[in-house]
Parts: structure tokens; C-alpha cells; sequence
């Protein structure tokens, strides 16, 4: 009987595993209640009176090594448990993650470069801080010109033909002296104007700006493409174009959308009219054609610039554009379904 203690012993000592299943049934295989242990302790009052003395010292050592590698066996479970699971359990559903939003700026921007690319327009983009060529002379504006007052220009002191771009036509200028006819692009960005800040104008703002330039390209085909645009972006299709003045193109005109009268917004965005203005346009002048490299007796071109932020308070019906640059995460989240 002694010699299976020890027989027991060894196989103690040599066990191991990792595995929690294997450890329980050894824990019970020799200290649960119908162990092994039990088994010996309850036989003892058979040994023979010379053997007892050995018999029980070999039987503790048995229940103490038994023990021991149990507890040393769960201890080592335990810290690799915590090491798996340091980044917690990976089969546990997670945690709800909070959404972010995009800013309307984005999203109006987005779905406008997405109905342009649709029909052909790439997009391009320039430095916001400016020479004065690419942002006023290019564009048919040279020094003195009295159209140049139309725009509040934020200039570097330093170097007064240095400044912060007004328009993104210096994009266009930029890309027609880089790129040969056709031309197809449209100039998203972020432009600066010394004005007052207040709840319909802010010194900084978003446009867009289209290009188009090619062979016998003509009045009617920048309707046509206009048409398609505000069709698609507002789901109006009755648009009109009024004469109007801009430097860089000949003729030029303002493009009302007809927006309607049924609400009472309607009314107070349209004056009572139902037309609203969205944009200005026109055929680019022969000069930034030829101030670009481009031969304006071969080729002619149309332009067009809308301001997003504008855009952006049309489909929102948002009262104040100073909601857009003053970060109030109560604004912003409320633009969390929009793509």
C-alpha cells in the first residue's frame, strides 16, 4: 500500500496542463470527497502497526503535494486568463460606440461634388493664401480696377500681393494655366472676405466653382448643365437667369431657383416671390482665356460659383450662419443621419 502512495506521489509531481476542465478532475481524482486521499485515510486503521508510522507520514506528503499542484495549477490559470483577456473579452458583444456626425458644410459640399462628378466635372483645389495674379489680374481684374472693391480683401501687410483668397476662380486660373482644353472641374474651398460678421455673412466662407471649356461650348449648354444641377440638388426643376456683372465673364447672369410659396418659410425666404437666388454665372471672358495660355478664338468656356454655406442654410433652414464655425456639439449632432 506504500508503494502506491508513492506510485501516486510521482504521478503528482509529474502532472501539469493548462487546461481548467483537466484541473478539477484531478483536484477531485485525489482531494474531493471520494478521492483518493479519503480512500488511504479511511484504510489506515488496516495497516499493519509497524507500517503506520510510514503509511501516515506517506499519505500527508501525498495530500500535501496534491494540494500544492492544485493550487499552483489554478494560480497559473488565472494569470493567463488575465493576459488573454487584458483587452477584455473578444466574444462579448461591445459596447455601443457613439456616432459621429459630419458637419453640413460637409455634407452639402459632398453632394455637390457628387452631382458634378456624375456628369463629367473633376474636382481641383488651390492655396488658400494667394498671389495677386491668380485671384484678381488673371481673372480680368488687373491693379485699380474698380470691380476689385467689390470684394474686401484680407492682404498680407508685408507683402501686399500676397493675400487670402476671395473666390476660388484663382483654382480655375491655376488649373487652366496646368491643364489643355477640355476642361471640365469644379473648385471647392474655403474663401476670405473683410466683411461684418452677422447672422446671413461671416469673413470666411465655403464656395464651389465650376469651369467648363472647350470647343463651341455656349450659352445654352451652361443652362442645360445648371438645370440638371439644381434639379437634382433641390428637386426643383424651374430656374431663371437675370443679367448681371462679373469681371471674368461675358455675358454674365444671377440664377434664381423657383422655390415655391407653400409655407410660411417660403414666403419669408423668397420675399414673397418664390424665386430665390442661388448663384452667379456667365461665359468666360475671352481675356482669362488668353491670360491663361488658352486661345479664346478657338476655344470658350462657361463658369459658375455657388456658396455653400448658403446652400447648406436653404436645405437646413438654419436661421444663423455663425452656427457653422462655432463647434456646439448640440448643432452638430443633429446632422448624425446625413451621408
Amino acid at each position: 500500500m506504500i508503494d502506491q502512495l508513492k506510485k501516486h506521489i510521482a504521478e503528482v509531481e509529474g502532472f501539469n496542463t493548462h487546461d481548467p476542465k483537466e484541473v478539477e478532475a484531478f483536484r477531485i481524482k485525489y482531494l474531493g470527497k471520494k478521492g483518493l486521499l479519503n480512500k488511504f485515510f479511511a484504510e489506515f486503521k488496516s495497516v499493519p502497526k509497524e507500517q503506520k508510522k510510514e503509511f501516515g507520514q506517506t499519505i500527508n506528503l501525498l495530500k500535501t503535494k496534491a494540494t500544492e499542484k492544485v493550487n499552483s495549477l489554478i494560480s497559473s490559470l488565472e494569470d493567463t486568463k488575465g493576459g488573454d483577456l487584458r483587452f477584455g473579452d473578444l466574444t462579448r458583444p461591445a459596447e455601443p460606440m457613439p456616432l459621429g456626425a459630419r458637419h453640413p458644410i460637409s455634407i452639402v459640399k459632398n453632394r455637390i461634388i457628387d452631382i458634378f462628378s456624375r456628369i463629367g466635372f473633376n474636382v481641383s483645389e488651390g492655396p488658400e493664401i494667394e498671389d495677386d495674379w491668380h485671384n484678381f489680374t488673371a481673372l480680368n481684374l488687373p491693379e485699380y480696377h474698380p470691380a476689385r472693391d467689390m470684394q474686401d480683401t484680407f492682404f498680407v501687410q508685408t507683402h501686399p500681393d500676397i493675400l487670402l483668397r476671395t473666390h476660388t476662380s484663382s483654382v480655375q486660373v491655376r488649373y487652366m494655366e496646368n491643364n489643355k482644353p477640355p476642361i471640365r472641374t469644379i473648385s471647392p474651398g474655403r474663401v476670405y472676405r473683410n466683411e461684418a460678421i452677422s447672422a446671413r455673412s461671416h469673413c470666411f466662407f465655403h464656395q464651389v466653382e465650376g469651369l467648363y471649356v472647350d470647343k463651341d461650348v455656349s450659352f445654352a449648354d451652361l443652362k442645360q448643365t445648371l438645370q440638371f444641377f439644381t434639379t437634382e440638388l433641390f428637386g426643383k426643376s424651374k430656374i431663371r437667369l437675370r443679367p448681371s456683372y462679373f469681371p471674368f465673364t461675358e455675358p454674365s447672369a444671377e440664377v434664381d431657383v423657383y422655390w415655391g410659396l407653400e409655407t410660411e418659410t417660403d414666403y419669408r425666404m423668397t420675399k414673397g416671390t418664390g424665386w430665390l437666388e442661388i448663384m452667379g454665372c456667365g461665359m468666360v471672358d475671352p481675356n482669362v482665356l488668353d491670360n491663361c495660355g488658352i486661345d479664346s478664338k478657338e476655344y470658350s468656356g462657361f463658369a459658375f460659383g455657388l456658396g455653400i454655406d448658403r446652400i447648406a442654410l436653404l436645405l437646413y433652414q438654419i436661421s444663423d450662419i455663425r452656427m457653422f464655425s462655432e463647434n456646439d456639439l448640440r448643432f452638430l449632432e443633429q446632422f448624425k443621419s446625413a451621408f
